[in-house]
């Protein structure tokens, strides 16, 4: 099964970061997280990968380019998974949305079903499962949805007086989509064009079509939508509790 990441968008919340290079670019411990995140399908058994760029997608083709042409054969740089992949990082346009990127992959996705996944989130998905999930529904699409990350910490009350403090919990109640699908070819019929979000009308449709399931990740997830997103994942990976990269669930 084909993976289509997109890693197109301009990331506009890391100015600062996205002067110099695209979001999914952006370092975890050194390594840019769309590296985190194909290292994840790979343990998992994917390695054909399909990045759909747009913002600075020079910086990102030839990223894969360099460091493809820097790899030695003795498997010991952090890249060497390179040598068993497949990469293509078609440029789907600046302005493109979210939906017209996903359209644009089509043709090269082919007649099968295929996982996709946005470039800034890290989780302990196991897409084999994912993958199985899809082909035992028989409908259009799934997606993977994650407890959001609890942002604060929880006090005890009893009357007024607060007798505890608590950390963060581990995962807070409720449902949110991912970022991780699979997606049968006729699911892009859904998409209107270049313009399109994805996560509105597309989504909204299919589900309205009972086209639409839901594979549920109880494990890690952590998405990189701000700085201080990006401060827990470097803390995670130095403190060398990383989870997405042990092959935790």
């Amino acid at each position: 099964m084909k993976v289509a990441l997109l890693a197109g968008g301009k990331g506009t919340r890391f100015m600062e970061e996205t002067l110099v290079r695209p979001k999914p670019m952006i370092t975890i411990g050194g390594h840019p997280i769309l590296w985190h995140i194909m290292q994840r399908f790979h343990a998992c058994g994917f390695a054909d990968f399909t990045v759909a760029t747009g913002f600075k997608a020079d910086y990102i083709a030839n990223w894969f380019e360099q460091t493809r042409a820097e790899l030695s054969d003795d498997g010991a740089s952090p890249y060497a998974a390179l040598h068993d992949m497949t990469v293509e990082t078609p440029d789907t346009g600046l302005d493109t949305n979210t939906g017209g990127r996903i359209k644009a992959l089509g043709p090269l996705m082919g007649d099968a079903p295929f996982l996709l996944a946005w470039g800034d989130g890290l989780s302990t998905v196991d897409f084999r499962k994912v993958a199985a999930f899809h082909a035992d529904h028989g409908r259009l699409a799934t997606m993977v949805v994650v407890h959001p990350p609890a942002r604060f910490g929880h006090v005890t009350l009893e009357g007024d007086s607060i007798t505890a403090f608590a950390e963060k919990p581990a995962r807070a109640e409720g449902w949110i989509n991912g970022g991780m699908f699979v997606l049968s070819p006729q699911a892009l019929d859904y998409i209107e064009g270049a313009s399109t979000q994805f996560e509105k009308e597309p989504l909204e449709n299919l589900a309205r079509d009972g086209q639409l399931m839901a594979y549920r990740h109880d494990g890690f997830w952590q998405c990189m939508d701000t700085l201080h997103d990006r401060l827990v994942l470097e803390e995670l990976w130095e403190s060398g509790r990383a989870p997405w990269f042990r092959g935790e669930d």
